[in-house]
Formats: structure tokens, C-alpha cells, sequence
């Protein structure tokens, strides 16, 4: 699990680079509404990648559910975070990836249901 804890510190630095860049660089280019998206895409990037800090630390969880949560959220920030970042950063109309977002978000949902499960079923 070092590799999925590695890959989460990354992920968490790179929330940080991008949320510095749109407060600086994308401010005066995007309207207030888009902005406000691509700070929501960073936010849910930062709230996950600590919450996969978590999840491959948590010594409760075993392997196999460790990596169901790795791929839910891993996946999940991706086509979430990534595809409002694409529509964005290198301007690719949102009506030609609009199923993505919600696709990730409806991962990022699974993991977390997954992980309320896991919780439950633990005795």
C-alpha cells in the first residue's frame, strides 16, 4: 500500500498546485461561475486524496477492501476532478464530457458507501 499512500500525497500536493494556480492564474480568465467549479473540482480532489491517506492506513481494512476504495476513489477523482479541470484548463466544450463528472461523482459516492459498509460489517 505504499504505492496507493504515494499516489494519495501526490494527488493531495497536486490539489494544492492547482487551487494556487486558479486563485492566480485563472481568476481574471474565467467567469465567477466557472471559477467556483474548478475550486469545487480541487476541493473534492483535497477531500479525497486525505481520505485515501486514511483508507490505506486504517489498519481495520484488509487488503481486498483497501483496493476497492483505492480504485472507487482513485477513479472517482479522476473523472470527477479531471474532467471539470479538461473542460476548463484546455477548453473542451462540457457538452462532449458532460457524462464524466458524474460518473466520477457517482464513484467517489460508492467508495464512500462502501467504506460506511465496511464500517458496519466490522464487529
Amino acid at each position: 500500500m505504499k504505492k496507493a499512500l504515494a499516489f494519495a500525497a501526490l494527488i493531495g500536493g497536486l490539489a494544492v498546485i492547482l487551487g494556487a494556480f486558479g486563485a492566480h492564474a485563472l481568476k481574471e480568465k474565467l467567469t465567477p461561475e466557472a471559477l467556483n467549479s474548478f475550486e469545487t473540482a480541487v476541493r473534492y480532489q483535497m477531500f479525497h486524496a486525505i481520505v485515501l491517506l486514511f483508507t490505506n492506513s486504517y489498519k481495520e481494512f484488509n487488503l481486498k477492501s483497501q483496493k476497492i476504495l483505492n480504485i472507487l476513489f482513485f477513479t472517482g477523482i479522476i473523472f470527477f476532478s479531471g474532467s471539470i479541470y479538461t473542460i476548463y484548463l484546455a477548453n473542451v466544450p462540457a457538452k462532449s464530457i458532460w457524462f464524466i463528472t458524474p460518473l466520477g461523482g457517482i464513484l467517489l459516492t460508492l467508495g464512500w458507501l462502501y467504506m460506511l459498509f465496511s464500517f458496519l460489517k466490522k464487529k
